[in-house]
C-alpha cells in the first residue's frame, strides 16, 4: 500500500515517514510539504491509499473533509495538538480514521497503521449473525425493553456477541434499559458517513456495555431521525452480521422504508402486544401486511407481553385470530419491570428470580442453543445446574 505524509515542515514530514517504514517496511512511503489546504494538489498525480496528515487544527478539518469527500476509497490519519472531544467527533465526521498526538510513539503510530491495512486486506468469508427484529403492535406494549434485556440475556451465553440497534429513530431508548452511559454517536452519525462504515467506525460509534454485548443509539435530536434513509440501514445491518453473533434491533411501531428495511433483512421477527383489544386489532393489522410482504410464517415468532391467565382475551383467542400457534407469553412483573426501566438496570441484573428474568433467559435459550453441547455459561445454568 502506497503511504503519503503530509506536513507543513520538511524535515517533519521525512521523521514521520521514517516512523512509517519502521513500523510496516512492507508499505511504500512518500514524504510532502504542504499546508492542509493543498492536499488536494499534493494528492493529485500520486494516489495513495493512506494519507498521514501533521499538525491540522480545527480548520483544516474542513480540507479533509473535501478529500475525503472527493476520494473515499483514500484512508487518512491525522497527528494534531487539539485533542477536545469537539475535535475528535468532527474529525470522525469529515472521515479521518485516526487522530494522534503530535508526540509520536512507535506502538501508537504501528496499532494506527495495522488498523488501517488490516481494514484494505480481504475479509475471511466468516458466517453471519442473525438478525432479530423487535416491533410494537401498539405503544406501549414494551417492545422496546423486551429487545433490550433479550440482547443482555444473549449476551451472557457461550460468550457470543451481540448487538443491539437503536432504529426507534424518533423516540428510542433502548440505551436506557441497560446503563447510564452516554452515547458519544448514534444512528444518524454513521449514516453521515455511511460511505467509510467499516467495522472500526461502527465498534467506535457504539457504547460498550460488556465484552459481548454493544449498543448503536437512536439519534439524539429528533430532527436527525429524518436523515436515516433505508440505504444507510442495509449498510448498517450488514456490517453488523459481520461483526457480531446476533443483531438485535428495535424498530419501535412505524412502519416506513427504514423499519422495512430491517424487517427485511431479519432472520427472526418478533412481533409484540398485550392481550387488550386495541392491541390485537393492531396484530391483526400487521399479521396482514407480513403476509403482504411475503415474510415466511417461521420467521414470525409473537411474544405477548405482561401476559395473566385470567385476562378478557384468552391466548387460545389470539392464536386463533391470527391463525398461529406456539406464542411466547412474558409473565406480567410489573414492579420490577417499572423498577429495571427506571434504574437502567437489565432486569435479570435487578432480580434474577424475576419471572419475567426467567421467560427472558428461556427465550433467549431458545433462539440460541447452547454450541456443541456446551452448558450455559449464563446465570441461569448456576441457578438450575448448567442444564441448557
Amino acid at each position: 500500500m502506497k503511504v503519503k505524509v503530509v506536513s507543513p515542515n520538511a524535515e517533519r514530514a521525512e521523521h514521520v515517514a521514517q516512523m512509517v517504514r519502521a513500523a510496516d517496511p512492507e508499505l511504500e512511503v512518500l514524504a510532502a510539504t504542504s499546508a492542509a489546504g493543498g492536499m488536494p494538489v499534493t494528492i493529485n498525480g500520486n494516489r495513495p491509499g493512506l494519507v498521514i496528515l501533521d499538525n491540522v487544527d480545527a480548520g483544516g478539518l474542513d480540507a479533509i473533509g473535501r478529500l475525503t469527500h472527493a476520494h473515499p476509497d483514500i484512508e487518512t490519519i491525522v497527528i494534531s495538538a487539539e485533542q477536545s472531544p469537539a475535535f475528535l467527533m468532527k474529525a470522525m465526521q469529515v472521515g479521518v480514521r485516526e487522530v494522534l498526538p503530535p508526540t509520536l510513539h512507535a506502538h501508537a503510530l504501528k496499532a494506527a497503521l495495522q488498523r488501517v491495512t488490516r481494514k484494505r486486506k480481504p475479509a475471511a468469508p466468516a458466517q453471519l449473525g442473525e438478525v432479530f427484529v423487535f416491533m410494537a403492535c401498539k405503544g406501549g406494549s414494551g417492545a422496546s425493553f423486551l429487545a433490550a434485556n433479550l440482547a443482555h440475556a444473549l449476551s451472557t451465553r457461550d460468550g457470543r456477541t451481540v448487538a443491539l440497534l437503536d432504529l426507534d429513530l424518533q423516540f428510542g431508548d433502548a440505551l436506557l434499559m441497560l446503563g447510564d452511559q452516554r452515547a458519544g454517536s448514534d444512528v444518524a452519525e454513521v449514516a453521515r458517513g455511511i460511505a467509510r462504515l467499516d467495522a472500526e467506525l461502527l465498534r467506535t460509534a457504539m457504547v460498550s456495555m460488556s465484552t459481548t454485548l454493544a449498543v448503536l443509539s437512536s439519534p439524539q435530536e429528533l430532527s436527525q431521525a429524518l436523515e436515516v434513509k433505508a440505504s444507510h440501514v442495509e449498510a448498517i445491518i450488514k456490517q453488523a452480521r459481520q461483526m457480531f453473533d446476533f443483531v438485535v434491533i428495535d424498530v419501535g411501531r412505524s412502519i416506513d422504508a427504514v423499519s422495512l428495511q430491517a424487517l427485511d433483512q431479519a432472520t427472526r421477527i418478533f412481533p409484540v402486544l398485550q392481550l387488550s383489544l386495541p392491541q390485537v386489532r393492531d396484530a391483526k393489522r400487521l399479521h396482514a401486511l407480513f403476509r403482504s410482504l411475503d415474510y415466511p410464517a417461521q420467521r414470525i415468532h409473537w411474544i405477548v407481553n405482561r401476559y395473566q391467565k385470567a385476562g378478557d382475551i384468552t391466548l387460545e383467542s389470539l392464536e386463533q385470530s391470527l391463525g398461529v400457534k406456539d406464542v411466547t407469553t412474558i409473565p406480567n412483573h410489573f414492579s420490577v419491570v417499572n423498577a429495571s426501566v427506571n434504574q437502567g438496570v437489565p432486569i435479570d441484573k435487578l432480580s434474577r428470580k424475576s419471572p419475567v428474568a426467567r421467560a427472558l433467559h428461556e427465550l433467549a435459550r431458545s433462539v440460541a442453543p447452547a454450541i456443541d453441547g456446551k452448558r450455559d455459561s449464563g446465570w441461569l445454568s448456576s441457578l438450575f445446574g448448567g442444564n441448557a
